[in-house]
């Protein structure tokens, strides 16, 4: 199969991710040296971006460069769990005690109602 570039894909995995951190595109673009608009372009995929802004993604978001413009290997299908351990693990570890309690019985009433 061949593997091509696909900007409005690309955009939505970047969003994804910066979701799961739990950052705003003004955020994202304060931590890869960017402008908000530009960025936003990005998630939109109404712009490509240079090698530089690429390299800075990867670093800020932990995504490989391969993922962020080919998408899921099959290695990085095994990985993605953890990945999303982590996010939640960063938002938490940020949240007060008050809101990381709420968000405890949030999960285990969404994960019952999931059973149900």
């Amino acid at each position: 199969m061949k593997k091509t570039y696909d900007r409005l894909i690309v955009g939505e995995r970047l969003r994804l991710k910066r979701t799961a951190l739990g950052l705003t595109q003004d955020e994202m673009a304060e931590k890869i040296d960017r402008v908000p608009k530009y960025y936003a372009d990005i998630e939109r995929g109404s712009c490509g971006m240079s090698i530089e802004t690429l390299l800075a993604l990867s670093s800020a978001l932990n995504m490989s460069l391969d993922y962020i413009i080919f998408g899921p290997t099959s290695e990085e299908e095994q990985h993605k769990h953890e990945d999303e351990l982590f996010a939640i693990i960063e938002m938490l570890d940020q949240a007060s005690d008050r809101k990381r309690s709420y968000a405890m019985k949030l999960l285990k009433l969404f994960l019952i109602a999931c059973d149900s």
